[in-house]
């Protein structure tokens, strides 16, 4: 029950997205348009090293795009803005990891203890995250004045690329290390291969269960921040799509949705073949609805393949 070390399948059709692009519009590749390929991949590569978590653990986190939108509007007001007097700078990012994690350990908790399916108890939480984004929202979108914090997010500050860019490489790192160095990242494969067998091993399943939802959250957590800072303002709508585009990242990366097999760096490039996809045909003149219609099939056949995969591993071993 371990992860392939490279997602092979996964870069290959980013070679072919980017060699038939290529072909059509040589602007694919420069550096402008990478360098928005990146920026635009930041946030759902952020989102999917905790999505990773939850779903090689044979669960499932729904609660994204409310999880952001009470993270987006709690820090608007908390940092230096239009509406109120408060200012706490940087210390809004530890701030918005604590209210996401606060939100997975209600999922992680109902999961592990409770046993309810997680795709419930994480409707629950984004119903949750929507309801205090409306509450603080109060009919007018906060904007935020602190230079700080937007700079953190969008400067320039390394070879050009925007600091939400860097951020995001740094949490990729981190899952990475996670995955392959702490208990909690090999234990996932455990419990994601067999529940029972990691029981009767001794793993403390419930307890690393719930840390998965919590490891998730806070990183959803952060990725409200990344979204804030670009955009400006405290936005209820901020996550929206983003659901989509992180679970089909960690598809097309070959991670299983039944989990025990996969990994952080599968889901990262995973959601940038999607966003490459998304790019390419924004590029070619392609109409949005063809776009959705385009990236829906794509998730259908990379999960096929998937399964495929799967059962083709099955029938060897029989």
């Amino acid at each position: 029950m371990r992860s392939e070390s490279v997602p092979a399948p996964a870069l290959l059709v980013l070679a072919l997205i980017t060699v038939s692009t290529v072909i059509v519009n040589p602007a694919f590749v420069s550096p402008s348009n990478l360098a928005a390929i990146a920026q635009q991949a930041a946030v759902p590569v952020v989102l999917a090293v905790g999505m990773t978590f939850v779903i090689l653990m044979g669960g499932i986190d729904l609660s994204v795009e409310g999880v952001m939108a009470g993270t987006a509007l709690s820090i608007s007001l908390l940092v230096a803005n239009d509406r109120n007097g408060m200012s706490l700078g940087l210390w809004v990012i530890p701030v918005a990891c604590a209210i996401g994690a606060a939100l997975g350990l209600v999922a992680g908790a109902s999961v592990a203890l409770l046993r309810v399916p997680s795709f419930i108890v994480t409707i629950g939480t984004w119903q949750i995250g929507v309801g205090l984004a409306q509450l603080l929202f109060g009919g007018r979108p906060p904007r935020i004045q602190d230079e700080q914090f937007r700079g953190l997010v969008m400067g320039r500050a390394v070879l050009g690329i925007p600091g939400m860019v860097w951020i995001a490489v740094a949490v990729l790192l981190f899952g990475v290390f996670l995955q392959h160095n702490t208990r909690f990242g090999r234990y996932a494969y455990v419990i994601g291969g067999s529940e029972e067998i990691a029981r009767l091993s001794g793993i403390r399943v419930r307890r690393y269960r719930a840390a998965s939802f919590v490891v998730a959250g806070a990183l959803t957590g952060l990725a409200g921040v990344l979204a804030t800072g670009r955009v400006g303002v405290g936005d209820v709508t901020i996550g929206n799509g983003l659901l989509f585009t992180t679970i089909a990242g960690v598809v097309i990366g070959g991670t299983f949705l039944t989990g025990g097999r996969g990994g952080v760096l599968h889901s990262a490039v995973g959601v940038v073949v999607i966003v490459s996809i998304s790019n390419a045909m924004v590029l070619a003149g392609v109409s949005s609805f063809i776009q959705q219609a385009v990236q829906g099939a794509v998730v259908i056949v990379a999960a096929v393949a998937t399964l495929w995969r799967s059962r083709a591993r099955l029938r060897v071993i029989k």
